[in-house]
């Protein structure tokens, strides 16, 4: 696993990368999507924990929530380490302001978490996925934010990142303080892998239903070929 890091001018930028791409996984590009005839691609097989919960509103108790799945133009996924806690690494999220769109609100979070202002919107999933604080997690955040939250309700978005590396700054656009140390691109099992438990679920919904909009390159040339 190789490090590259852009290193700090004053307070102006900061890009730490680490490349997953040693790990002995084939990947295969991004292409153009066509959301009315999307093509299936198969993931490798992850150990799956119990099926996120799915409503078509925030539930009482929860917090409003976006994410947002950022992919490469080779396929791989957008994922992020924490400041303030250890290997835990995720896709960009953030809350979402009363009457706010949706849409709208995961630019903003994209754009404050990680700088990238060149992303093109794919597809959104259409139902709120939720998932419960752990006991010391919700202590904490409600401490934070002053409020008695049980967990977070989520309305996933997928976006095509169309800009260069250079782009992404975790420090943001300066207007939020910063949430993460390092970033790097992963394989969506990957992503999966490295999520902290209790969004494990969540992520593999995520991804699941995300997957009819990639494309395995290798397949579709091999198709290509018999036409």
């Amino acid at each position: 696993m190789a490090v590259k890091a852009s290193g700090f001018i004053g307070k102006s930028a900061i890009s730490v990368h680490l490349d997953f791409s040693s790990f002995p996984v084939k990947f295969s590009c991004l292409k153009q999507f066509s959301v009315s005839s999307p093509k299936p691609l198969v993931v490798l097989s992850v150990a799956l924990s119990s099926p996120a919960r799915t409503v078509k509103s925030p539930p009482v108790g929860y917090r409003k929530n976006v994410g947002i799945c950022l992919v490469s133009p080779c396929r791989k996924i957008f994922t992020a380490s924490k400041i303030h806690i250890p290997d835990t690494w995720q896709m960009p999220q953030g809350g979402a302001d009363e009457g706010e769109d949706l849409r709208n609100a995961a630019f903003r979070e994209l754009r404050e978490e990680t700088g990238v202002t060149s992303a093109e919107f794919i597809a959104e999933i259409p139902n709120w996925l939720t998932y419960d604080f752990p006991r010391e997690v919700k202590d904490k955040l409600n401490r934070k934010w002053r409020t008695s939250y049980k967990g977070q309700a989520q309305k996933w978005f997928l976006f095509k990142f169309t800009g260069k590396e250079e782009e992404i700054n975790l420090l943001g656009d300066g207007t939020a303080k910063p949430e993460f140390k390092v970033w790097s691109w992963m394989l969506p099992e990957q992503v999966i892998e490295h999520a902290v438990y209790f969004k494990r679920p969540v992520y593999e919904h995520v991804i699941k239903q995300f997957n009819p909009y990639f494309v395995d390159e290798e397949k579709d040339s091999m198709n290509s070929s018999k036409d």
